[in-house]
């Protein structure tokens, strides 16, 4: 089967509004033909994103969701535009991620279903692509095994040397491994998205910080590779408001890198 990106030219090009649903795997939303929002059943979603910023609940956010939607969510508070934008970014990137390259069912399209948070925002296919290569090359120069991305985090109850730095992402990871989560299982519990937590592990990996899988032993850290220059990031359409999702996108890699 051709990979999900292919399948999204028909209701570009008919500038269709609704809902591709993959199966279980997830569901992109579509207005005009054009991304409004992405969900994936691997990855948190926006609203738990939100929820993990302790300024409002899931259920609240729920009750938003069936009575006014986002347009309630920003009149009323407590989150502001920005902090909404931010979450959507990271759950539509974090679903396309896992979403797009991959082949699987054939997607089918339901007419005028939209995501209570679509329609502020808009993101263009072959920009969501370039940030998914982008991000996979990121990953494979920080650690070179895919492996620890499905694996449950071991953290070895020794350091190599005398300290360690760690970022607040690493830390999260650290305190909340059980020895039996994987990456995506702990992004969900800490609401972080599954790209942040799966880099962490992979710098844990890569400080020699986690026990070797069971399954296979972890590699040698293998020799870095160029860092992706501005050309990969993703270039979303431009939004029907005034929401530079380009902007958030150079943030976070700069954030990425400086971690």
């Amino acid at each position: 089967m051709p990979p999900l990106d292919t399948h999204l030219a028909g209701p570009a090009r008919e500038r269709s509004t609704g809902a591709l649903r993959v199966g279980r795997a997830g569901t992109i939303y579509l207005d005009a033909g054009r991304i409004t929002y992405m969900e994936c059943a691997r990855t948190p979603g926006a609203e738990r994103l939100l929820a993990s910023r302790g300024r409002v609940s899931e259920a609240a956010l729920r009750r938003t969701q069936a009575d006014g939607g986002c347009e309630r969510l920003l009149r009323e508070g407590p989150v502001t535009l920005g902090e909404l934008q931010y979450c959507v970014l990271g759950a539509v990137l974090d679903a396309a991620f896992f979403l797009l390259p991959a082949a699987g069912p054939r997607p089918k399209f339901r007419p005028g279903e939209r995501h209570w948070l679509g329609g502020r925002w808009y993101f263009d296919v072959a920009g969501l692509v370039r940030e998914c290569a982008r991000r996979r090359a990121h990953l494979a120069s920080v650690w070179p095994d895919a492996a620890v991305d499905t694996a449950p985090v071991r953290v070895s109850p020794r350091l190599r040397g005398q300290g360690v730095t760690l970022t607040d992402v690493q830390w999260e990871v650290v305190v909340a491994a059980d020895q039996e989560a994987t990456p995506l299982d702990l992004a969900r519990r800490l609401g972080r998205t599954g790209y942040a937590v799966m880099l962490a592990v992979r710098r844990l990996a890569a400080a020699g910080l986690l026990l070797p899988d069971e399954r296979a032993a972890l590699p040698r850290r293998a020799k870095r590779l160029p860092k992706p220059g501005p050309q990969d990031a993703a270039e979303p359409a431009e939004p029907r408001q005034q929401v530079d999702v380009a902007l958030l996108l150079r943030l976070r890699k700069a954030l990425e890198e400086l971690a």
